[in-house]
């Protein structure tokens, strides 16, 4: 089946920004749609998320640069080929593009269009998209992690920590894990409005707090959870987001919330103490993607009792990874589709990481659509985790759900090994 046509328009993510929905359309008239998330905390390393920059339209957010691309150059280069060469189409682009992170025709305009192909491959074949991008293999529904409490760029630096999230470790079934999160969440907000330390919800969908210092979520999170009836570090643990490198000017990390700052040895302690101290299972970007030192260190003496993720620091990239996995700097990898741009070169990390025995956590962006391509992705590739955001606001939910219509489509081959999934890093 050819591609005949493809287009593409200005839509709005879950934050009222522009981003970019592209569809492809195949000579059978079948069509495929794919639309793109922004990031608010970006690494330095992710590829060009191309904006107009007019500050009179969108405030310079516009995509109408993006769009263009897609209908000229991506459409005319893609015209005739067969929607199933995924891997043919995404190297074109990414040629036609010249530039190492995707900048000259923009990742959102070559991944909206990457993962628009995917989609009518798929619906043309007459199969679910996670059964095509797994060829068939896919049936591990995912461990959630799920935001409580939003915080940094994601809350307007209301606290410093990006994000406290819940993982159920004690669910033994993907509804029992969202059925955990769920009385956590609403525990959590009873909890922050009798004490007036609620302002609203963050951009993922978590609550927006009002604090005084850095340690005062881990109390609201344990209280919330005990509240709701579950015991920490038995039931459900604790993933911190530090999103370090928001963190790190001038050779030290900023805590304006604590008013101190600390030397890179000192960050290192505060975050050893709250590894010790607090049950946390996972931690994502603890130092800057610079400090690297610092993560080779912190892996070698957490690595098997704790989940280390890199986000800023491997962005989805299979060499940054690769460099990674030689250097031990962490055991798993945050992948996100538009920090690197295409379907097939984050098929590629996944596998990477997976083959190093580390592990892959599927990740969604602080500025969201309603697109559940990720959910497909995380069950077609057996990455066994996902994280979305909170328990609320749809284009969150609709992730969630989406891994339910999974579970009913596979009709009883689907698989759940819940914190299992830890056994493959950690000594537990």
């Amino acid at each position: 089946m050819k591609i005949t046509d493809i287009d593409a328009f200005q839509i709005y993510d879950s934050r009222g920004y522009p981003t970019l929905e592209v569809e492809v359309t195949l000579s059978n008239g079948i069509k495929g749609q794919g639309m793109v998330p922004s990031g608010a905390s970006t690494g330095q390393f992710e590829a060009h998320e191309l904006r107009d920059g007019d500050e009179t339209r969108f405030k310079g957010k516009s995509v109408g640069k993006a769009i263009l691309n897609v209908k000229t150059e991506i459409s005319g280069a893609l015209a005739g080929k067969s929607v199933f060469d995924q891997e043919d189409i995404d190297q074109t682009m990414i040629k036609l593009d010249g530039t190492k992170n995707k900048s000259r025709l923009g990742a959102n305009a070559i991944l909206g269009t990457s993962m628009a192909v995917a989609s009518a491959a798929a619906e043309t074949k007459d199969v679910p998209l996670y059964e095509y991008l797994g060829s068939g293999t896919g049936n591990l529904l995912p461990l959630n992690e799920i935001q409580i409490l939003g915080g940094g760029a994601h809350a307007g630096w209301s606290n410093d920590i990006q994000d406290f999230l819940a993982i159920a470790i004690g669910a033994k079934s993907y509804e029992e894990s969202l059925e955990i999160i769920h009385n956590i969440y609403h525990s959590a907000g009873e909890i922050m409005k009798e004490r007036g330390k609620c302002v609203g919800v963050a951009d993922e969908g978590g609550w927006w707090p009002n604090y005084t210092s850095n340690e005062e979520p881990f109390q609201v999170f344990l209280d919330a959870t005990e509240r709701a009836g579950y015991i920490p570090g038995k039931d459900v643990s604790i993933s911190l987001d530090i999103a370090a490198s928001d963190l790190y000017r001038e050779d030290k990390y900023h805590l304006p919330l604590d008013h101190k700052s600390f030397t890179p040895d000192q960050f290192y302690a505060l975050l050893k103490s709250w590894c010790e101290k607090y049950p946390i299972i996972s931690i994502e970007d603890p130092f800057a993607d610079t400090d690297v030192t610092n993560w080779k260190r912190f892996t070698a003496e957490f690595g098997d009792k704790l989940q280390i993720i890199g986000d800023d620091l491997f962005t989805t990239n299979k060499n940054r990874i690769q460099v990674g996995i030689d250097q031990g700097l962490a055991n798993a990898v945050l992948i996100k589709l538009n920090q690197i741009g295409t379907v097939t070169e984050t098929m590629e990390a996944i596998r990477l990481t997976q083959n190093a025995g580390w592990l892959p956590v599927i990740s969604a962006r602080s500025g969201e659509t309603e697109d559940a391509f990720i959910s497909h992705l995380a069950v077609g590739t057996n990455a066994g985790q996902l994280k979305v955001g909170s328990f609320s606001r749809s284009e969150r939910m609709v992730k969630w759900n989406e891994i339910l219509r999974i579970k009913r489509q596979l009709k009883g081959k689907s698989t759940f090994i819940g914190s299992g999934i830890y056994d493959r890093i950690l000594k537990r």
